[in-house]
């Protein structure tokens, strides 16, 4: 599991807002979590409007409408080989820690830090962050390169046609976090 700490330093320019995350499964509500790589699985199109209607937000009723809107350019988690766009800078939920839907209380969303399936993920292409990965690999040594691995995570290991996403500015702590130089 990938996990990015608060240190963060990177210039707004380098954040693309215009992408949804395009995936259903759920772990405990998690549908995305921050600190993954992402890759563009569905651009815009010309001609096309940017967002769409999604789904009902809840139980469908007759004569009641209560549909949710979503981006239509959607991003997916990197393989190994896949070019990234960027990191995600947030988490993706469905549902909070009670397992209630997070799209009828947008305050609680906020207050997490998070955003709701259909709402644009911010996905930072440039910049300074702390982050952890999950990769087996995740050992890098200071000025070494980090790559794109499976899953989204980060790897120290440039096995497989992986792909160089930044450089690590220091070891490994012993918590498992290294702050990486984010180039995409």
């Amino acid at each position: 599991m990938s996990d990015l700490r608060t240190f963060r330093q990177y210039d707004e320019h380098d954040v693309i807002n215009l992408f949804t995350w395009s995936g259903t499964t759920s772990t405990a509500g998690v549908l995305l979590q921050a600190g993954k790589l992402v890759k563009v699985n569905t651009g815009f199109s010309a001609g096309n409007e940017p967002v769409d209607l999604m789904a009902d937000a809840g139980n469908a009723y007759n004569n009641t409408l209560s549909e949710t809107w979503k981006l239509t350019a959607n991003v997916a988690l990197t393989g190994e080989g896949d070019t990234p766009l960027g990191m995600a800078l947030v988490a993706v939920r469905d549902l909070d820690e009670n397992g209630e839907k997070l799209i009828y209380n947008p305050r609680k969303a906020a207050e997490m830090g998070v955003v709701v399936p259909g709402q644009s993920v911010p996905i930072l292409t440039r910049g300074l962050i702390m982050v952890k990965s999950a990769h087996a690999t995740w050992a890098p040594a200071a000025g070494g390169t980090v790559y794109a691995g499976l899953s989204g995570e980060l790897t120290s290991s440039n096995a497989n046609s992986v792909v160089a996403v930044g450089v690590a500015l220091g070891a490994k702590d012993s918590n498992g976090y290294v702050l990486v130089k984010l180039e995409l």
